[in-house]
């Protein structure tokens, strides 16, 4: 054991993990996180990309859930303008499906319930007319219009994990927490390090389960305590085709089993069409989308859009699972997706606060509820503060990416300007600390040795697929071999790398 105990124990690297580092850190208390893969590994680096109230959760009542994820939008757009930007929605109406009254009355409850004051708001379109109407069968002649925001979800992760770090949280990636009991008073987490295979154990004053998917293992096998699992595990999985519209807006269509579905521009050159909702048994890590989920979201495109989407179309799939509340919903989709904070803990005992559920969209609301269900037990932490504070990268006007693009253009001549665009997209007014380096080697798409050394020493990326698919999102972009050579790079450099950092 070493070292003193730590404030606040944390279980899971994912958006409530890292969010609840980041909130508490900021607040003046220590704090240990432990992730036994890689940040944003699981459930939150498969979203949909998207900060949304979330529309069709009207229908089931959910206006708490909606009131508060409306709000959230325009705070984390705040916060983040490089990886959080506003999007438009095309819902086209479909005879026979809900009428359009109630869509009508389900977006006038979208535009007002939030206090909405960045986004514009919706309208209808004639899809005669515009151009959103022409990827589409003809036949479609009204649509409705609204708002919501993209988001890069892993890089949400990540960000928030750097700024923990900065504030002083202690960030441990590769790292399992073995078990955790209660001894004298604390918490006591047995760990391995997942890449030499070492042990040895932190002690916590608190400690919260935010485990994801995996909620359920950590309470059963690997805590000591009384708490019982409640939940309801639902993959969603996620298709990307080539690109299918010029236009920069999203659709969601409806469909006739009554769910919903995305289709949104992605990195350019792809369209992302997505999700299901199909209750999930097994290891959330061998989540991947079945050729059922793969047919169906073909084909509920293929409803809306006058170029069929075909199966042998689909370049890349994507597997979630969502670790929702167990409320007893009949239905996958029925099931509710606001979150549960369920606190463990006898009398003078340190406390255990177990995360059930919860959106990409709410994460940091759902810190502030945490760091609020453990105020008795924590009474010299600091206020709440990050409604209003910006993540790593994010401190310029929501409108103002075009301006700071403009102004690194001016100072780093002769940059590729579609390198630039995504640097200053993906690390904010931080792209300079990349720019500024020598280039090194070229990986491909793009990718130099000055921009891997970065995430390497600064973002805990160890292996390509970290940098790949969650730093970067070139993985669509590499090939076989350049992702090899960068792979045996990482190998071969990556201690030298985090060394000369040190």
């Amino acid at each position: 054991m070493s070292g003193k105990p730590y404030d606040i124990a944390i279980i899971g690297g994912g958006v409530n993990g890292c969010g609840i580092a980041r909130d508490a850190a900021g607040r003046g208390l220590s704090v240990f996180l432990a992730e036994r893969g890689d940040l944003a590994s699981g459930t939150s680096s498969a979203s949909t990309k998207l900060i949304h109230g979330g529309l069709r959760y009207l229908e089931y009542y959910e206006f708490r859930l909606v009131r508060e994820a409306l709000t959230e939008r325009e705070v984390l757009l705040s916060a983040a303008p490089h990886i959080i930007r506003p999007m438009r929605f095309v819902l086209p109406h479909l005879a026979g499906l809900r009428p359009a009254w109630l869509i009508r009355l389900g977006l006038f409850l979208y535009d007002h319930l939030g206090g909405r004051k960045i986004l514009p708001s919706c309208r209808s379109i004639d899809l005669r007319r515009d151009p959103a109407g022409a990827p589409l069968k003809p036949g479609f002649g009204k649509a409705f219009e609204y708002s919501d925001c993209w988001v890069d979800d892993a890089r949400l992760v990540t960000l928030n994990a750097v700024d923990a770090a900065r504030r002083g949280a202690d960030i441990r990636t590769r790292t399992e927490v073995l078990r955790a009991r209660r001894e004298a008073g604390f918490w006591v987490l047995e760990l391995e390090d997942r890449i030499t295979g070492r042990r040895n154990s932190v002690t916590a004053r608190q400690l919260v389960n935010a485990a994801g998917p995996w909620i359920a293992d950590v309470i059963s096998h690997r805590i000591v305590s009384d708490a019982r699992a409640h939940t309801r595990l639902v993959k969603g999985s996620h298709i990307v085709v080539p690109r299918i519209f010029d236009h920069d807006r999203a659709y969601i269509f409806q469909n006739r089993d009554q769910r919903i579905i995305f289709a949104i521009p992605y990195e350019g050159d792809f369209t992302l069409i997505g999700t299901t909702d199909v209750d999930f048994k097994g290891n959330p890590a061998d989540a991947t989308a079945s050729g059922d989920e793969i047919t169906y979201l073909c084909m509920a495109a293929s409803e809306y859009f006058g170029k069929p989407v075909l199966t042998a179309d689909v370049v890349w799939t994507y597997s979630g699972v969502r670790p929702l509340y167990d409320d007893g919903s009949s239905a996958a989709q029925e099931a509710t997706r606001d979150y549960v904070l369920e606190m463990d803990g006898e009398e003078g005992e340190p406390a255990l606060v177990n995360i059930f559920g919860g959106k990409i969209t709410t994460y940091r609301r759902l810190a502030e509820d945490v760091l609020a269900k453990l105020a008795p037990w924590l009474p010299d932490a600091g206020q709440p503060w990050t409604g209003n504070a910006s993540l790593p990268g994010g401190d310029f006007p929501v409108d103002g990416f075009e301006e700071l693009a403009r102004k690194l253009a001016t100072v780093h001549v002769g940059v590729d300007p579609t390198l630039l665009r995504r640097l200053v997209r993906a690390y904010g007014t931080q792209a300079s600390a990349i720019l500024d380096s020598e280039p090194g080697i070229h990986f491909g798409a793009g990718l130099w040795q000055r921009e891997v050394e970065y995430l390497v020493r600064h973002e805990w990326a160890m292996t390509a697929d970290d940098i790949l698919w969650r730093r970067t999102k070139l993985g669509l972009r590499l090939s076989v071999e350049e992702a090899g050579r960068l792979e045996k790079w990482l190998v071969d450099n990556r201690a030298a790398v985090i060394g000369s950092a040190a």
